[in-house]
């Protein structure tokens, strides 16, 4: 009666010639996090989809069981999952940007109702005045005594 207990017993998928047996990392789970978050952001995932998915990387012991739940969606790009500080912003930003603005111009993929316009041209009219609000203070310049060498305080 020298059994192992079930805890104990060991996994006989450990051989180092199929990646099937290759146990993943934290990392590896973080990465496949991400590849899931951003796919929720394309809108490819729904929320159930993400949370049940998240749910498998946070069990997962194996790489093939961290691929398996990213198996029906496409491969992440180099430049978004090795891309550090700003430029995943910025990248994000412009493809927004770009939708929006096919979107107010009716190129957009989806259908879009008419609500969904006037939210974008209300967000970007906005935008373009506090552009041109920083536009004009600067190049009237900040000073440290305020307005008042324009006259406005005097009376």
């Amino acid at each position: 009666m020298n059994a192992k207990p079930d805890s104990l017993a060991v996994d006989m998928r450990s051989d180092e010639s199929d990646p099937s047996g290759i146990r993943c990392s934290d990392a590896e789970r973080e990465e496949a996090r991400q590849h899931l978050a951003e796919a929720a952001g394309e809108g490819r995932l729904t929320v159930d989809e993400v949370e049940e998915r998240l749910t498998r990387v946070a069990a997962a012991r194996y790489r093939d069981e961290l691929a398996g739940t990213a198996a029906d969606l496409p491969p992440r790009t180099a430049s978004a999952s090795s891309s550090a500080g700003w430029a995943p912003v910025f990248g994000s930003a412009k493809r927004q940007l770009g939708a929006d603005v096919a979107t107010l111009l009716g190129r957009g993929e989806a259908a879009v109702g008419g609500n969904r316009r006037l939210v974008i041209l209300i967000a970007a009219v906005a935008a373009l005045l506090v552009f041109a609000a920083l536009v004009v203070a600067a190049l009237h310049g900040f000073g440290d005594d305020g307005f008042d060498h324009h006259g406005v305080d005097r009376g």
